[in-house]
């Protein structure tokens, strides 16, 4: 178990088994390698917003959303080699995949990127934050707009 004293949620204690190891970091943060996934239990996967909270820098917390949430039939396209730390029998229903969520003052500009998605295996606990081959896929897409309209 790791205690943490966050600044965002206090102090919290992690159980081993929630600790998600990223072994080459994230993207801009490559010597933070230990996070854990932190949202509201009794909402379970209806919260939007989930927080990738660092173990290793306690004012670093990265909110973070499922990609579906705001654009149906998100797909990025990577090369295969670039999955290899999540190891080899990656199915739909043992990994998540988020996209980093930037909510500036004014929340009508809220954006998430699309273009360099975290993904994770539930199984290995391992992840990785990869950019997308794909062009389709914006790194300020913006989804004020479309989370009004399911909300409505």
């Amino acid at each position: 178990m790791v205690e943490v004293n966050t600044r965002a949620f206090g102090k919290i204690a992690i159980e081993d088994d929630k600790i998600i190891r990223f072994d080459h970091g994230i993207l801009g943060f490559p010597d933070l390698t230990d996070f854990t996934l932190i949202y509201d239990v009794e909402k379970g996967n209806d919260t939007a917003i989930k927080w990738l909270q660092s173990l290793q820098e306690p004012d670093f917390a990265l909110p973070v959303m499922n990609p579906d949430l705001v654009m149906q039939g998100y797909e990025p396209i990577f090369d295969r080699d670039l999955l290899a730390p999540l190891g080899e029998n990656l199915q739909a229903d043992n990994i998540l995949m988020f996209v980093t969520v930037t909510v500036p003052k004014d929340i009508t500009k809220t954006t998430v990127n699309l273009k360099a998605p975290i993904i994770i295996s539930m199984d290995r606990l391992k992840a990785v934050q990869l950019i997308s081959d794909d062009d389709n896929y914006e790194i300020k897409h913006s989804i004020y707009n479309s989370l009004m309209a399911k909300m409505a």
